[in-house]
C-alpha cells in the first residue's frame, strides 16, 4: 500500500498523474482509503466546537478528499479513454459505492447545518458559500429521513444503470461494427482508411457515437450505406429499457426534491432557469429548420434521381455541394494533416490571440502511447500548465470528443491546470493522418474547452475552469471554432501534406459558399436529439414508458421535429450524453449546445467587429470570461465581455433560418 501512487500528491511537473506507475490494482485500495479519509475529515468539520466560519467549514470541505479526488479524476479519465475489461469491472463495483459516499456527505444534517451558519463579507467566499448551500439542497439535505432513504436508493440504482448503459454502448461500437469481406463494398473511402480497418482478411468499420456515420458521405455502394446506417441506429437495443427506467427514476427523484419533473430540476441552476425559457428558444428553431431540411431533401432526391432514404442523405449532400458549388469536401483532406492542424492551426491561433506558447514534453508520459504532452506558457514566459492530446480512436475509448481536467487550477492549493483533449480520429495503418474539415473543427472546439481550463485564475477548485453551468460550458469552445476558418490561421496550417502548397483560395471560397447548404439537416438532427432528451426528462413522477422506440417517435411528432429522412443525432439507445452518467450528465441539458451557440454567435460578431485575431481581443475575452470560471455569475461575465445581453438573431442568420 505504501507504493500506491494515489496516496500522495504527484511529484511530476504540475502534479501530472504518474501514469507509468499506476496499475489497475491501485484503484480500489485508493478509492477505499480516499472515501474513508474524506468521511473522517467531514466528521472533524462537524465535530469542531468552534463556531462555523468559512475557513473551518467551507474551505475545509474544499480541502477534503484529496486522495479520493486524485483517484477518481484519473480513473474516470481512463474509463472514457482506455477502458480495459479490468477497468470496466472496477467501474461496475465502485460507481454505486461512490454514489453512496456522495450521499453520505450531502445528506449529513450536521454538516448542512454548519454550512448554513457560515457568514462572510468576502464576495468570492460568499459566492462559493451560496454554491455549497444550493448543492446540498439540490442533493436532498432538507428532506426527511424517510425521503432521504428513498433518495439514496434512487441514486444508487441510477448509478448502476448508467454504468451498464455506458458499458453496453462501448461494447456495441465494435460488436455492431460494419464487417465486409470485399473491399469493393467500401468503394469511396480513402485507401488509407480502408487499410486502417483491415483485420484478419476482413474489413471492420466500428461505429462512432452518433446516428450519421461519417463514412455515409463517401460510400458509393447504397447497400453498404444502408447496412451501416441500420447498424448505427439499432446498436445496443438493451439500452432502451435501461433508459426508460432511468428516466422514470429521475422523475421520481425530482418529485422528492420538489420539482414537477427532472427537466425542471435540471435547468433550475442553469442559465436558462426555467423549462419555459428552453422551450421558447427551441420552439423558435424547429419550424424553420424542418422547412429548410425538406427543401434540402428535394434537392437531394433530384440529384439522386429517386426518392432518397436516410442512409443516402450524406452521400447526396456531397453530390449537391459538388453540383451547386463545385465543392467536394474530400478535396480538403490532403491539406489537413493532424500535426500541422494542431501546431500550426490550433496552437497558432491561441498564440496569436492570447500570446501563449507550447513546448513538447516527451519526458512526460500519458496513459497511452498515443497521448502527447505539451507544456503551455504565458506571453511573458511564465508557466501556465500542461495540455495532453489523445487524438485516435481505439476499441477501449468511448465515442465522441471531450475535454477534462487532470488537475484543477486553484490558488487554494497553489495548483496549475493540467487539461486533456480526446478525439476519435481513425489512426492510419501507415502514412500521415489526414482529417476531414469536421475533425479539424472538432479539434478547435475541444481546445476551446482546454483554454477555459488553462486560463482559469480562481481561488477555489469548486469554481475552477469549466465548472460553470452546463448550458454555458459549450460557449467558449464554440467561439474557438471560428479560428478554424480565419484566413490567417487557415493559411498557416492548411497546406498539402506532400507538397507543402497552401490550400487553393478558390477551394476555400467554394467551401464557404457551400457552408449553409445542409444546415437544415444539421439543425434538425440536433434539435431532434435535444427534444428527445427533453421528452424523456419531462416525464411526470410515476409515468412509465413500455415501448421506448414508440415514445421516441411520438415525442418528435408532438414537437414538430419528426422528419423521416433526418433522424435524431442520437437515439435513446446510444444517447450517451444523457444516460451514461448516474448523476445526470447532460440529462435535460442537451439543449445547452444551441443555447450556448446564441452566446457564441454574438461573440463571433464581436470579434469581427473589433478586428478579429488580435492580442487585445484575446486578452479581453480571457480576462472577462475565460479566467473567471464559475467564480461569478456567468451571464454577468458575458455582459462584461459583450457589453449587453445576447440576441438570437446572429444564430438564426448563421444557420440560414431568417426567412
Amino acid at each position: 500500500m505504501a507504493e500506491n501512487p494515489f496516496f500522495a500528491p504527484s511529484t511530476l511537473p504540475y502534479r501530472l498523474p504518474p501514469f507509468a506507475q499506476i496499475r489497475e490494482e491501485h484503484y480500489l485500495p485508493a478509492f477505499e482509503r480516499g472515501m474513508t479519509e474524506q468521511l473522517q475529515e467531514v466528521e472533524a468539520i462537524t465535530g469542531n466546537p468552534e463556531p462555523a466560519t468559512f475557513a473551518n467549514t467551507v474551505e475545509a470541505l474544499e480541502r477534503s478528499g484529496m486522495v479520493l479526488k486524485r483517484t477518481a479524476t484519473v480513473f474516470f479519465s481512463i474509463v472514457a479513454s482506455d477502458a480495459t475489461d479490468g477497468i470496466r469491472e472496477i467501474e461496475t463495483e465502485i460507481s454505486p459505492r461512490l454514489t453512496k459516499h456522495r450521499d453520505a456527505i450531502h445528506l449529513n444534517r450536521a454538516l448542512y447545518a454548519r454550512i448554513r451558519q457560515v457568514a462572510t463579507e468576502d464576495p468570492e467566499e460568499a459566492w462559493l458559500l451560496e454554491k455549497y448551500r444550493v448543492d446540498f439542497v439540490r442533493a436532498g439535505a432538507e428532506l426527511s429521513e424517510d425521503e432521504q432513504e428513498r433518495l439514496r436508493a434512487l441514486n444508487e440504482e441510477l448509478s448502476t444503470l448508467a454504468t451498464t448503459f455506458s458499458q453496453n454502448l462501448l461494447k456495441a461500437s465494435t460488436a455492431s461494427a460494419l464487417v465486409v469481406e470485399d473491399a469493393k463494398e467500401l468503394d469511396g473511402l480513402p485507401e488509407s482508411a480502408v487499410k486502417a480497418i483491415e483485420k484478419d482478411g476482413k474489413y471492420v468499420l466500428p461505429l462512432l457515437n452518433f446516428t450519421s456515420q461519417p463514412a455515409l458521405a463517401e460510400l458509393t455502394d447504397r447497400e453498404t450505406r444502408r447496412r451501416l446506417y441500420e447498424l448505427s441506429t439499432g446498436r445496443a437495443p438493451e439500452n432502451f429499457e435501461l433508459a426508460a427506467r432511468m428516466a422514470g427514476l429521475r422523475a421520481e427523484r425530482a418529485a422528492l426534491l420538489g420539482y414537477p419533473n427532472h427537466a425542471a430540476y435540471s435547468v433550475a441552476d442553469q442559465t436558462a432557469k426555467t423549462t419555459e425559457a428552453v422551450e421558447e428558444m427551441l420552439g423558435k428553431l424547429v419550424g424553420p429548420a424542418v422547412a429548410n431540411a425538406r427543401r434540402e431533401a428535394e434537392a437531394l432526391s433530384e440529384q439522386a434521381g429517386f426518392a432518397i432514404e436516410p442512409w443516402d442523405w450524406s452521400f447526396y449532400a456531397e453530390k449537391v455541394r459538388k453540383a451547386r458549388y463545385d465543392f467536394d469536401s474530400s478535396e480538403l483532406r490532403p491539406y489537413f494533416e493532424l500535426d500541422r492542424v494542431l501546431k500550426d492551426g490550433v496552437f497558432h491561433a491561441a498564440t496569436e490571440l492570447y500570446g501563449v506558447t507550447f513546448a513538447d514534453r516527451p519526458d512526460l508520459a500519458g496513459y497511452h502511447p498515443d497521448v502527447r504532452v505539451y507544456e503551455v506558457f504565458n506571453a511573458d514566459g511564465s508557466a501556465l500548465g500542461l495540455f495532453l492530446f489523445d487524438p485516435y480512436a481505439r476499441p477501449t475509448k468511448r465515442g465522441g470528443a471531450w475535454m477534462n481536467n487532470l488537475v484543477d487550477q486553484s490558488h487554494l492549493f497553489g495548483e496549475s491546470p493540467v487539461v486533456m483533449n480526446n478525439l476519435n480520429i481513425t489512426k492510419p495503418a501507415e502514412g500521415p493522418t489526414l482529417l476531414t474539415f469536421d475533425e479539424v473543427n472538432t479539434a478547435f472546439h475541444e481546445f476551446g474547452h482546454a483554454l477555459h481550463g488553462l486560463f482559469s485564475d480562481v481561488r477555489f477548485p469548486r469554481v475552477s475552469g469549466t465548472e460553470v453551468p452546463r448550458d454555458f460550458v459549450e460557449y467558449p469552445s464554440q467561439v474557438n471554432e471560428m479560428w478554424a476558418t480565419w484566413p490567417s490561421v487557415l493559411a498557416n496550417f492548411a497546406r498539402h501534406h506532400e507538397t507543402g502548397e497552401p490550400v487553393p483560395a478558390e477551394l476555400l471560397e467554394k467551401m464557404k459558399a457551400a457552408e449553409k447548404f445542409n444546415q437544415g439537416f444539421a439543425t434538425v438532427e440536433y434539435l431532434a436529439a435535444a427534444l428527445l432528451d427533453w421528452a424523456w426528462h419531462k416525464l411526470a413522477p410515476g409515468e412509465t414508458v413500455q415501448d421506448a422506440e414508440a415514445f421516441e417517435a411520438a415525442a418528435l411528432e408532438r414537437a414538430g421535429a419528426a422528419f423521416e429522412l433526418v433522424r435524431s443525432r442520437y437515439r435513446t439507445n446510444y444517447f450517451a450524453h444523457i444516460f451514461f452518467d448516474g448523476t445526470g450528465g447532460y440529462s435535460a441539458g442537451y439543449y445547452s449546445y444551441i443555447w450556448s451557440e446564441v452566446l457564441d454567435a454574438e461573440s463571433v460578431d464581436w470579434f469581427k467587429e473589433n478586428g478579429g485575431l488580435t492580442r487585445e481581443n484575446g486578452d479581453h475575452f480571457r480576462s472577462t470570461l475565460l479566467s473567471v470560471g464559475g467564480s461569478k455569475d456567468v451571464m454577468a461575465a458575458f455582459r462584461e465581455f459583450r457589453g449587453r445581453d445576447p440576441r438570437i438573431e446572429p444564430l438564426l442568420e448563421r444557420r440560414g433560418l431568417l426567412g
